[in-house]
């Protein structure tokens, strides 16, 4: 997220702030530069979330067909002229670019898996066609969702590669989208751990659903590939282990927590939205892995009902949103079934216990 108050117009971005201050600190003074104007970046780019908020729902409705994709990628060759050049188009061939090509699919992805899977259309539900840029900044270390589209940077090559290699992230980010149109989750403490972490829940879906992987099989990481090889780190989250993606000299040590006993109050991250995702991401695994199978088809289908969930308030606790995900397993699949058995353990388990 690169928005520092929890207003519902700021931009969404992959990376935290933490860690690219981290960077900041503890790298040469080029690295140091780039983290720093990458920060500079996302302050710039707050405020275009708020300007084209309103743009969003005419595009809805005028835009598409019915059931159809809409993907157009532009570049921007390094400049931050959004939206750029438009360079790939719904159905156009591969264009040899990899940012390029693998913006397209991941968009597409995104799309197939939520349609194929509830039925959605688009992140709006109503056709939203999926725009993203590429080739944002130079060396920008970072991606986001601005309300409208996607942007991409190609990474600095020393610590990350480029923002498109993770399909999961792609997910992560057009779900902010599907949040707020649905819940819009306050982006600030718990509410705010609990936006990021229906993000990860189902951008790590949308990989899973890709590859079609059984809950048991699945990596469970969220930016896996994202980390260049020099540092020390397998992605930037774990939703199996949180706490254990990465322990870098410069990027420092994930700090997520994997229950309420290690809950980190901070005034950082928004009150540690990024960091206390961990308990909710953990939360979810457990449930996944206790019903087994695809998670997508069940404890897929609890978490998206509950993020539509007329009783779900932008001001949710983790204790609220647990009931909400037991009493929608009952609804589900029966008030003694295995499956609402295996999502209250799974929260107890993370210490938030529902009655």
């Amino acid at each position: 997220m690169c928005e520092t108050t929890a207003h519902r117009h700021s931009i969404f971005c992959v990376l935290p702030p933490y860690i690219l201050q981290a960077i900041a600190q503890n790298v040469t003074k080029d690295q140091a530069n780039a983290a720093l104007q990458t920060l500079m970046t996302d302050t710039t780019f707050r405020s275009f979330r708020s300007q084209v908020a309103g743009e969003v729902v005419i595009q809805s409705v005028m835009g598409a067909e019915p059931t159809s994709k809409q993907r157009t990628i532009y570049n921007t060759n390094n400049s931050q002229n959004l939206p750029g050049t438009k360079v790939r188009g719904e159905g156009d061939k591969a264009s040899g670019d990899p940012e390029v090509d693998e913006a397209y699919d991941g968009l597409g992805d995104t799309y197939d898996f939520y349609w194929d899977v509830f039925s959605r259309h688009s992140i709006d539900d109503a056709g939203l066609p999926l725009n993203a840029t590429v080739h944002f900044d130079n060396k920008y270390d970072n991606a986001f969702w601005n309300g409208q589209q996607m942007v991409f940077g190609d990474g600095d090559g020393v610590l990350f590669n480029r923002f498109t290699i993770s399909v999961d992230v792609i997910g992560h980010e057009l779900t902010h989208g599907v949040t707020q149109n649905e819940a819009q989750l306050q982006y600030l403490n718990q509410p705010g751990a609990l936006n990021e972490s229906v993000s990860d829940v189902f951008g790590s879906l949308v990989k899973q659903y890709k590859l079609k992987q059984t809950a048991d099989k699945a990596d469970w990481l969220i930016g896996e590939g994202l980390l260049a090889k020099k540092v020390k780190g397998v992605a930037l989250r774990s939703m199996k282990a949180p706490g254990t993606a990465y322990n870098d000299p410069t990027l420092g040590k994930d700090p997520q927590p994997a229950d309420m006993k290690h809950f980190v109050k901070t005034f950082d991250d928004n009150g540690g939205v990024h960091i206390n995702s961990g308990i909710p991401n953990h939360a979810f695994y457990l449930a996944a892995t206790k019903i087994g199978g695809h998670a997508w088809e069940k404890a897929g289908h609890i978490w998206y009902d509950t993020l539509r969930d007329a009783k779900l308030r932008p001001n949710a606790t983790f204790l609220r949103f647990a009931k909400l995900t037991v009493d929608n397993a009952a609804r589900l699949y029966g008030i003694k079934s295995a499956e609402r058995t295996a999502v209250k353990e799974a929260w107890a388990e993370v210490g938030v216990v529902v009655k």
